[in-house]
């Protein structure tokens, strides 16, 4: 039988006519903590327990119990289910918890294994006829669902959910779990699409990689017009190249954009939203290249892993991706354009101490080694934080 912990924290620090900064002052941490603690999202060590009790003059089991729950039992929770593809009953999710509102996201089987998952979806509310601002100008369906978890252990409440399409995240992803016990639950996003859910509060950190047309800036024209007023924190992951992902030799000889308007060459695109599909549109104007000439133009991969699978597989003949997704699946590259990926964040999300843990990963040297080696970034900018 498992358990979790409930507190009263928030209960008794009233009680005593405190504030959260100032309880957070006194035992040195930072208000969120504090905050974060009392909404269950963040359990403290041994030694910060013992401060709370010390300074509240109450043993810490006054603080913190623990509530017997029976893991053999599946619950229903309700949530917040981002999916690209229309949800069905029995779809396999992880879920994470984003402020006060659980938050699913679809995992897809592999070859030869099942995936990993939370629990499944039992129940898909009807659709708002009107979707939110922020859904609606990124074509990101947000759908409420009732889902069948097989348990809510602590360990969920150490994750994070970071929304975008960069394949090389999963590295960082493995050493901050190695390095911190912090677990990230990725959410295969376009650019958009991921700072889209960031505005709505659904992810704790969006990845983007939009260059702006005007002045050739990354991220930041588009995230001061879409956040305004609001104080985020941006992160740089990486600069990468992007360009055409074929296959091995390159049999079709394809190196410029006009090369996906020959006959016998099929291309495989990214949805709308994606820094990749901008690019294209914005090689194919240069070019005087129409949508309608380029054969394949409307079919759509998600994720640049995705589209590099499906050359991979031998359904396209090209797609324009990362250089990592092309090694991913040991395909040629062909560079078109260098680009920098950035993660995106409020500014009180930054100062949880998960996020804390995350960004302090992205400063180690043994990240950027592998970040070199594996995927070809360039890691000069890595961890540098960004005036949004």
């Amino acid at each position: 039988m498992k358990h979790r912990v409930r507190n009263r924290l928030s209960e008794i620090r009233k009680s005593r006519g405190l504030t959260a900064a100032e309880l957070a002052a006194r035992v040195g941490v930072n208000r969120q903590t504090v905050y974060a603690i009392e909404s269950g999202t963040y359990l403290p060590n041994t030694e910060l327990s013992l401060l709370l009790a010390e300074l509240l003059e109450v043993g810490v089991e006054e603080i913190f119990s623990l509530a017997p729950a029976r893991e053999e039992e599946p619950e229903l929770l309700p949530s917040r289910l981002l999916s690209a593809e229309a949800p069905v009953n029995g779809l396999p999710v992880r879920i994470c918890r984003v402020g006060q509102e659980w938050v699913s996201v679809p995992v897809g089987a592999a070859p030869y294994y099942m995936p990993e998952a939370d629990g499944l979806v039992a129940g898909v509310a009807p659709r708002r006829l009107k979707r939110e601002a922020g859904a609606r100008l990124a074509g990101a369906p947000m759908a409420r669902a009732q889902l069948m978890v097989f348990g809510r252990g602590e360990e969920l409440h150490k994750r994070l959910l970071l929304a975008g399409c960069d394949p090389a995240t999963s590295l960082l992803s493995r050493m901050v779990e190695r390095a911190a016990g912090v677990e990230i639950v990725s959410a295969a996003a376009s650019s958009k699409r991921a700072l889209a859910w960031l505005k709505e509060g659904k992810v704790h950190i969006a990845g983007s990689h939009l260059e702006d047309p005007r002045t050739g800036e990354f991220n930041l024209p588009y995230i001061r017009q879409q956040f305004p007023g609001e104080e985020l924190v941006v992160v740089t992951f990486a600069h990468w190249e992007e360009g055409f992902v074929v296959a091995p030799g390159n049999p079709k000889g394809i190196g410029k954009v006009e090369d996906l308007a020959r006959r016998g060459v099929s291309f495989i695109n990214r949805e709308p939203g994606a820094g990749s599909r901008a690019l294209l549109d914005k090689l194919a104007a240069a070019a005087g290249l129409g949508p309608e000439r380029i054969h394949g133009y409307e079919r759509i991969a998600q994720g640049h892993l995705a589209a590099a699978f499906a050359v991979c597989e031998g359904s396209a003949d090209a797609c324009l991706a990362t250089r990592s997704a092309a090694r991913a699946f040991a395909l040629d590259f062909v560079p078109l354009h260098g680009a920098r990926y950035d993660f995106v964040m409020r500014k009180e999300t930054a100062d949880l101490p998960l996020v804390q843990s995350f960004l302090d990963v992205l400063q180690r040297a043994s990240l950027r080694r592998k970040l070199e080696a594996m995927a070809g970034y360039d890691t000069t900018s890595t961890g540098a934080r960004l005036a949004a």
